[in-house]
């Protein structure tokens, strides 16, 4: 009951149907306005992994998850269990959500590239049955009719239906045409599915027939004719039969739905999860939420610029005021956080913003706070907060308080004593004294228990346990102990805040009671925080001051609002025995002082955002910078392989036209070398180097650096043949190499080039030997430098001259062409094109033991 109550007063079933505006089905939306809470931290975490998996979806996919033909088919699975006739509109439904769990399961099996596993472990369990989809779609269309297709005796029946129904129009037509003047209109109308022709009053004896109705004003009966009655009979008939027709289709359809109901039933879950996972993401996004991290009850909490959801749906919908953010650090050892401040300064809000932030992060929904968000797990989140004054029950203010709070305690565990974690245990352990066991042990004695477990407790010498830790409980209280006298009021607020400190993970309680304030300092479990106040503009901020206690404003407003002085001087000495003056001075030096860290700690965070904005500009800027020199770089390289190509394809032409030339001279051989020249002249980039700047001159007067001494001086001499000169600084004279100077400005002094030292006499004459010894080097004979040309004719040997010219050995080697001795004909060809070629140096007849008149050697200049 309690549970309920908590829900109601935090507002919980408004922003569940906040929730569900989000969702994308019937179903799910029902889902998301009862949504129910989970009852393990685990259930809740695979909430919130299902959550972050659907907002990365959203994020990366532009359409999102489609939910398209997803309908509510629960009650016709329902009906077909239950052997009912399912319709053909059913059936449609049902083949759509078929299709459309298909699609869903296809969108997140083609998103390879996020890390999915509680999504795609999800759809792994579905079924879509697409050999019924199929079959649906062949038995009904689009408008939920029976097609013909469905079953022959089906098909057979609407053929003989639209025959009969050609035939009586056909025979009213005639009849029309025969009877003319007798009937009110020249039309064939329809009463109570049989055909009938409008006749005028008067004249129905001239059409022989059945009167099946009469004109409201008497002037018209519709008659069926005598010579269709037998022929609407047989339609009545075929009509019937296509009914019997369709539900026996329909009734095989429902068959095939009821088999697999139970996979239908789980399609339907799956895609509602799916549905709601998709929704908290979507809303979470609108609402700028981020994830929760589950931390352990004993670790601190963390909830920073924490704002009120419904307060922001308010703020965006209906036009609201903008919504205040609250911070609330809690520590691992707080235990009791005790609220202070004025009325409507927002202690309520408080709490339920800390509420509704636990009952969210319980139900795998983001928090609208800020990075990172730290909660404790709670198991039961408890409230009192609002009046539960009632006149039918008889209930005051502080009764309906007390009700609510007694249910509140009655739903949390026992108290611990002295490490005693139970009653039982404390039985255990008052038996466990020699008198008491004696007691227990001897049979006359009427209350003598006979339990196994005192068996066990009187062998056992280590009696008290750990105390376990309190319950995993969030109690949120709202003006505790009021209502009543304050004396009495504020005893009770502060024996139940110590119980709930003993009882429940975290306790959060607003009050106007000083005396709760000073517990902070008599137990560490207790924690103060308060509402901000404006003395100048007499309004509450809103803005939560946490590790501050309130203090009373009440006298600084009366005194603005203009009471008389007098009356303000004597209350202001009323309170000064009891030192609330002093204590509320403090306070305010403390709000002032917190004011003060806060705008410095506001002016850091601005530099801190500047200078990230700075470095992200820098960043992109850097890699702009790196993409265009990359880019200039390709352009290059194409550059130059373009004109590569283009230089190639020129020097191809002149070798063409120089093997294509009948008469190749040496004339011809030096234009085409000059050509090649200008072409390398023309492609290639220039190779000049830069001149050299003109370096420093340093002269009689000029000031000078000494990087070597971290001196400036003064130059007072010329440089000297030994590049060195005479400076001063300070009262010191020294004589400096020129290379130790610089000038002012960083430049350096030009320095003679050193002269080359002349070689010695034994260094010639090596050099002499070595230059000797390579010109008459020896031409050796290899295979490299040979060419057979013997069988060959006088042109085809040019070819291979050439080919074996373009291939030879540097210049001043030798080329042994093998002619053979025959007629001598391919010898003197040979040596005409030697002749006429101009790397042709010389050439030569080998020696007799070198082949003699069959072999030439041609020596390269």
């Amino acid at each position: 009951m309690i549970q309920s109550e908590t829900l109601d007063l935090l507002e919980w079933s408004r922003l569940c149907q906040h929730l569900s505006t989000f969702c994308a089905t019937k179903l799910g939306a029902i889902a998301a306005r009862q949504l129910q809470l989970p009852t393990t931290q685990a259930d809740s975490e695979y909430l919130l992994a299902q959550t972050k998996e659907a907002y990365a979806i959203e994020l990366s996919v532009d359409a999102g998850i489609p939910f398209g033909g997803i309908t509510d088919i629960g009650g016709a699975i329902e009906r077909a269990q239950l052997q009912g006739l399912l319709s053909g509109e059913e059936c449609n439904d049902i083949a759509s959500t078929l299709a459309g769990a298909r699609q869903i399961r296809r969108t997140i099996d083609s998103l390879d590239d996020l890390d999915l596993p509680v999504l795609t472990a999800l759809i792994s369990e579905l079924r879509t049955h697409p050999e019924l989809e199929k079959e649906i779609h062949r038995c009904v269309d689009e408008r939920g009719s029976v097609t013909d297709r469905a079953s022959p005796d089906l098909e057979r029946i609407r053929s003989q239906l639209k025959s009969t129904r050609d035939r009586i129009q056909q025979t009213l037509y005639r009849l029309i045409q025969r009877h003319a003047s007798a009937l009110q209109e020249h039309s064939i109308s329809m009463r109570g599915d049989r055909y009938v022709v409008p006749v005028k009053a008067g004249l129905q004896g001239e059409v022989p027939g059945i009167v099946h109705d009469i004109s409201s004003s008497g002037s018209t009966f519709y008659i069926e004719p005598k010579v269709i009655v037998n022929d609407n009979n047989q339609l009545r008939t075929l009509q019937r039969q296509e009914r019997q027709a369709e539900e026996v289709v329909l009734r095989a359809l429902s068959v095939q739905v009821a088999e697999v109901a139970e996979s239908l039933e789980q399609l339907l879950a799956i895609v509602t999860t799916i549905d709601l996972a998709v929704a908290r993401a979507r809303y979470a996004y609108w609402l700028e939420a981020n994830p929760p991290r589950f931390v352990a009850p004993d670790e601190p909490m963390n909830l920073r610029t924490l704002r009120h959801p419904l307060l922001v749906w308010q703020h965006k919908h209906e036009n609201g005021t903008p919504v205040v953010a609250i911070d609330a650090p809690v520590r691992s050892q707080t235990k009791v956080v005790a609220i202070t401040g004025p009325n409507t300064g927002g202690k309520t809000v408080t709490l339920k913003s800390i509420g509704l932030a636990a009952l969210m992060a319980r139900c795998g929904l983001f928090i609208p706070a800020r990075e990172p968000v730290e909660i404790c797990w709670f198991g039961q989140i408890l409230a009192d907060i609002g009046d539960e004054q009632s006149l039918q029950q008889s209930l005051s203010t502080f009764s309906g308080h007390i009700r609510r709070i007694s249910r509140i305690l009655a739903t949390l565990p026992e108290p611990v004593i002295a490490g005693i974690d139970s009653p039982s245990r404390f039985i255990k352990a008052s038996i466990a004294t020699p008198e008491l066991s004696e007691l227990a042990e001897s049979p006359e004695s009427p209350e003598s228990p006979d339990l196994p477990e005192f068996a066990e407790l009187s062998e056992s010498s280590d009696l008290p346990a750990p105390t376990p830790p309190p319950a995993n409980a969030l109690v949120l209280l709202d003006e505790v102990g009021a209502g009543t006298d304050p004396t009495e009021g504020s005893a009770l607020a502060i024996a139940l805040l110590k119980t709930l400190a003993d009882r429940a993970r975290l306790t959060i309680a607003t009050t106007h009671f000083g005396e709760l304030k000073t517990l902070k300092y008599q137990d560490d479990r207790f924690e103060n925080a308060s509402v901000e106040f404006d003395d100048v503009s007499l309004k509450p901020t809103y803005r939560l001051l946490w590790g501050i206690p309130g203090r009373s404003n009440a006298l600084a407003i009366a005194r603005r609002l203009g009471l008389d002085p007098h009356v303000l001087d004597l209350a202001e000495h009323q309170i000064a025995p009891t030192g609330v003056a002093d204590v509320n001075q403090t306070i305010a030096e403390l709000e002032a002082e917190r004011r003060r860290q806060e705008a410095k700690a506001n002016e850091a965070q601005q530099l801190v955002t500047q200078a990230e904005r700075l470095n992200r500009e820098i960043s992109q800027k850097a890699e702009q910078l790196k993409l265009r020199e990359a880019e200039l770089k390709q352009q290059q390289e194409e550059a130059v392989r373009l004109e590569i190509n283009q230089a190639k394809g020129e020097i191809a032409k002149v070798i063409r036209q120089l093997q294509r030339s009948k008469d190749p001279t040496a004339q011809t051989a030096r234009v085409a070398t000059e050509t090649i020249n200008d072409i390398a002249q023309t492609r290639l980039p220039s190779q000049t180097t830069p001149k050299p700047q003109p370096g420093f001159k340093p002269k009689l007067g000029d000031r000078v650096r000494i990087p070597r001494l971290g001196q400036t001086a003064e130059v007072l001499s010329d440089v000297s043949k030994d590049n060195e000169l005479t400076v001063r600084f300070g009262l010191m004279k020294m004589t400096i190499a020129l290379a130790e100077i610089e000038s002012l400005d960083g430049k350096k002094p030009d320095l003679p080039e050193p002269k080359p030292k002349a070689k010695t006499k034994a260094q010639a004459k090596q050099a002499k030997t070595e230059a000797t010894q390579k010109k008459e080097a020896p031409i050796i004979r290899t295979s490299k430098n040979t060419l057979d040309v013997r069988g060959s004719r006088i042109s085809e040997a040019e070819q291979q001259l050439e080919a074996a010219i373009a291939e030879a050995v540097p210049i001043g080697g030798a080329l042994w062409i093998i002619h053979g001795k025959g007629t001598g004909k391919l010898r003197l060809g040979v040596h005409e094109l030697l002749t006429r070629s101009p790397y042709i140096d010389r050439f030569e007849l080998a020696a007799q033991n070198d082949g003699g008149t069959g072999v030439t050697i041609a020596y390269l200049n």
